[in-house]
């Protein structure tokens, strides 16, 4: 099975665990990041992405959701696979609802482990791709003069040239000419795709 390449961000405080997770990860070609504890983990990691965080939920310093809640206020959305070594359910609800990818339980089986962090990587990349498609977006938005921002959002409430020219008080042909440039700024081929950017990157 090809693997997907990206950052294990390993947190545990089970040295021989995390020794031997990191070493048997590292073989099979992740960049591993390892920590023993959460305070560790934020004062050092290093931010990266396509990642993913494999983080034991009972420790003594910081607990594994309260990282999760630190790391949600920093802006930090690296996807979390929490491993227990024994069952919590309010914490594994609690966990989920917070947005965990998974759960795995102590002693796990090494292929669970192995398909949860490369469901966590797909996850990562494609939010990254996310990310960086809505940075542009709002960057061509930006772009616009103001008179084509206002064009932009009738456009994307649905009222046709004519109605935006009595709107803003102009001629429908000069509403074509901003629309024109509305188009090509946002590249977007049709109006349903201007609608996407607009409502997805939420420009309103």
């Amino acid at each position: 099975m090809t693997r997907l390449t990206g950052t294990v961000y390993l947190i545990d405080d089970d040295n021989s665990m995390r020794d031997s997770l990191a070493r048997m990860l590292r073989d099979i070609g992740y960049s591993i990041q390892d920590f023993e504890s959460a305070t560790s983990f934020l004062q050092n990691s290093l931010p990266v992405a396509p990642a993913v965080i494999v983080l034991d939920m009972q420790m003594p310093d910081v607990s594994g959701l309260d990282l999760m809640e630190r790391l949600d206020k920093l802006g930090r959305k690296t996807p979390i696979v929490f491993l227990s070594g024994q069952s919590h359910p309010q914490q594994i609800v609690k966990g989920l609802k917070k947005g965990a990818l998974d759960f795995l339980f102590k002693p796990f089986n090494i292929n669970e482990l192995l398909q949860a962090i490369d469901q966590a990587l797909d996850y990562d990349h494609k939010q990254l791709k996310r990310n960086l498609k809505d940075g542009e977006i709002k960057r061509n938005f930006s772009s616009l003069t103001p008179r084509e921002k206002e064009v932009c959002t009738l456009l994307v409430e649905g009222l046709m040239n004519k109605e935006i020219a009595e709107r803003l008080g102009t001629t429908d042909a000069t509403i074509k000419v901003h629309k024109a440039r509305v188009m090509e700024k946002m590249q977007a081929h049709s109006l349903q795709d201007l609608v996407k950017f607009y409502l997805e990157s939420n420009l309103a």
